[in-house]
């Protein structure tokens, strides 16, 4: 058996297109979101990044966020995306607390998870993450094992989901141990087909793998 997780940061409007296809092969995902960076109305952004498409770069409005991830697992990705050590700690802690709030009142369920935006976290933020109740913090590095970790609130994953070498990163966590986690943002396929398709294919053939079994991320960590 091979547990496989997966999860996706930022609440963009190509979560639509995504969570449908992630329906289609029962493949369980966690979505890492930023409540404050939401409005009424769907809304265009463009945080620097090169992908210009307008659709591609917008956010989902609050009002969507229920019914597009009805049946996923969400997770405080920061209320503003505020990255850890480039604010004060306390300024920090609310924005991550704040986007648990909100999520836990809107979804109705625990939120436990997080994931460090850019990357970001300092041995303070960790320690006072894991005492806020956090489960896990996910960080942007890659790992051969993503569990057991020394630190749940700096849990790497095995690799990001464009990676050339998906396939044989996952043949190695099946063959050793035994654990698969991806992560991305849906904006990075922007509506290039081929990017889409490549995405499907890697779902599907984790579906059908007879020895996986999908789970949630903070699955991982209890």
């Amino acid at each position: 058996m091979v547990k496989v997780a997966q999860c996706w940061d930022d609440g963009v409007l190509n979560d639509v297109r995504l969570t449908e296809l992630l329906r289609k092969y029962n493949a369980k995902a966690t979505f890492n979101l930023n409540p404050g960076l939401h409005e009424k109305s769907r809304r265009i952004t463009d945080r620097g990044h090169k992908f210009k498409d307008v659709y591609f770069t917008g956010k989902l409005s609050l009002d969507e966020l229920t019914d597009v991830y009805e049946g996923f697992q969400v997770a405080s990705h920061g209320m503003l995306h505020k990255n850890a050590g480039q604010v004060p700690d306390d300024e920090f802690m609310a924005d991550a607390l704040d986007a648990r709030k909100y999520l836990e009142d809107r979804f109705q369920r625990e939120c436990r998870g997080f994931a460090w935006p850019c990357g970001r976290h300092t041995p303070e933020t960790r320690r006072r993450m894991h005492e806020a109740g956090f489960a896990y913090g996910r960080t942007t590095g890659n790992t051969d094992c993503v569990v057991p970790c020394k630190d749940t609130m700096a849990l790497d994953s095995s690799c990001h989901f464009l990676n050339p070498d998906f396939r044989k990163i996952f043949e190695k966590a099946k063959n050793s141990s035994g654990v698969f986690y991806f992560w991305g943002h849906s904006y990075e396929m922007m509506d290039d087909r081929q990017l889409w398709a490549q995405t499907e294919e890697n779902i599907r053939f984790l579906s059908e793998d007879p020895d996986v079994v999908w789970v949630d991320v903070i699955d991982l960590v209890k």
